[in-house]
């Protein structure tokens, strides 16, 4: 499954290269919602709440009560994650708070574990947390076994080559795949069709944005795909 990602900040859409560098801003949420009708999930994250700088709470809310999205950024407690799936999220994605046994078991309590991902972001080889701006000392590979209970899937952020648009890891998404029979979502500079069909046979889906807002990667083609 293709799945085509809204990221927001300042109340704005954007694209940022390695989680830290605004590289565009794209249309209105409603605007993008609208490009991607013909995709069954979208992707809504809200980077202000991510990285603890306010939060985009009724922009996330109108898109959320408008398509099936899977959406993150700063949930971390039991309250936030129930609110958001009120507000109409699919499921919810839990990032930093995954690393914190007491607050994970909250959220999972909350939500169920069917509703949650768990966004295991790599940056160098570790995992990196509170909007990327803070690495653990654990692999993605290491922690993800015991990872499983509390959640549905994974979605597995390669920052190294995000926003790039240079391609991305593959050897590492085979390794992760192997590593656990969980839904697996990858993201981080997935730039062509041959790596979105590659994901695909891995079971993978692809999480896609610099691609499709720079037009590198053409959303007619991608939603022939995606069915």
């Amino acid at each position: 499954m293709i799945i085509p990602c809204i990221d927001l900040m300042d109340g704005k859409v954007v694209q940022l290269v390695q989680g830290r560098e605004k590289a565009l801003e794209g249309g209105t949420p409603l605007e993008m919602l609208e490009r991607f009708t013909a995709f069954r999930e979208i992707q809504v994250i809200d980077l202000d709440a991510a990285m603890g700088k306010g939060s985009n709470d009724e922009l996330v809310e109108l898109v959320a009560s408008r398509a099936a999205a899977r959406v993150g950024g700063g949930v971390r407690s039991g309250d936030r994650a129930r609110r958001l799936i009120e507000q109409g999220a699919f499921r919810v994605i839990v990032g930093t708070a995954a690393f914190e046994p007491p607050v994970l078991e909250e959220i999972a309590a909350a939500v169920g574990p069917e509703r949650l991902i768990i966004a295991l972001d790599s940056k160098k080889g570790k995992v990196v947390v509170k909007g990327w701006q803070e690495a653990t000392e654990f692999t993605a590979e290491e922690v993800i076994g015991r990872l499983e209970p509390y959640c549905s899937g994974f979605l597995c952020t390669y920052v190294d080559k995000e926003g790039m648009l240079r391609g991305t890891d593959l050897d590492w998404f085979r390794r992760l795949r192997a590593a656990t029979k969980h839904e697996l979502t990858a993201a981080g500079g997935i730039t062509t069709l041959e790596e979105i069909r590659e994901l695909s046979r891995l079971g993978i889906h692809a999480a896609l944005g610099m691609s499709i807002y720079t037009g590198r990667l053409n959303l007619d083609e991608l939603a022939r795909m995606n069915h």
